[in-house]
């Protein structure tokens, strides 16, 4: 049976065979869906959600008609979260994300057969992934690698610092960080348009000493292999900057409308 559409999440419960474990899931509906949503955003860090309240951001963006009907469903981590997430097929120096093929997998082979089932709607006109921190590069990833299927992907303060090597041990920064070398040594995957959120405050390192912290400077990073794909700075990617962004729920949840007006606004209406 569909669920019925509600204003707050709904919280269901996945067996996964693909993990080997229940997933968890929220689902958000808008306020104004007595037309059922067009568009599916997924999140990683689902648990995040609930603690920045998503409902009310949704709620009031959606009343206001400043954003068209989204479904998002919230997919909260499991206890080996360092290792469900990452790049898939490319662990990282100290074997984290070992498992990130596998999760691709829930999410392609059981999670969205499993929407369309709950929810009743076959098809969607456009799918998008997000996630915070390490999610945010898992989203990347999966966005990344099945533009078939998705989309968008939307990235607060994401991990992007993800490497081969430990900084102690030869780390080249021009080809050990992950995602960087993925983008670089795929093909142009037409259609793609990604959000990045950073904060000046998200952390302190600066490995190269270049002034810049590394979780601004890993994203610009990425942004430039995106641009020098093919992408266009402008349209087809948005960066926020928080000045006083840090690495945390209150931050994110700050950025969140913006987020939500670029993927899902009216100025966004107009994209294919």
């Amino acid at each position: 049976m569909a669920l019925a559409i509600k204003t707050v999440p709904s919280p269901v419960t996945l067996f996964s065979v693909v993990l080997h474990r229940e997933v968890t899931l929220c689902i958000y509906w808008p306020d104004t869906a007595a037309v059922l949503p067009e568009d599916l955003l997924l999140f990683n860090d689902g648990q995040d959600l609930a603690k920045m309240n998503f409902a009310a951001i949704l709620r009031e963006l959606s009343g206001a008609k400043a954003i068209r009907p989204l479904l998002v469903v919230a997919i909260h981590a499991g206890t080996d979260r360092k290792g469900e997430y990452g790049v898939a097929g490319i662990p990282d120096y100290m074997g984290r994300g070992g498992k990130a093929a596998p999760y691709t997998e829930f999410i392609l082979a059981e999670l969205l057969p499993f929407i369309r089932s709950q929810t009743g709607i076959t098809a969607f006109r456009q799918q998008a992934f997000a996630g915070f921190s390490l999610g945010g590069l898992s989203a990347m990833d999966i966005v990344w690698s099945n533009p078939a299927i998705f989309t968008r992907a939307g990235v607060f303060s994401g991990s992007f610092w993800w490497r081969t090597r430990a900084l102690d041990e030869g780390y080249v920064e021009a080809t050990d960080r992950i995602m960087h070398h993925r983008i670089r040594e795929s093909a142009l995957r037409p259609g793609l348009q990604f959000f990045f959120q950073t904060g000046a405050l998200d952390e302190t390192m600066d490995r190269n000493q270049n002034g810049i912290i590394d979780a601004i400077d890993d994203t610009l990073g990425v942004i430039d292999e995106l641009v020098a794909k093919g992408y266009d700075p402008v349209t087809d990617i948005h960066y926020l900057e928080m000045q006083e962004g840090r690495h945390d729920v209150e931050t994110w949840a700050k950025a969140m409308p913006e987020f939500l007006r670029w993927g899902w606004g009216s100025a966004a209406s107009a994209l294919p």
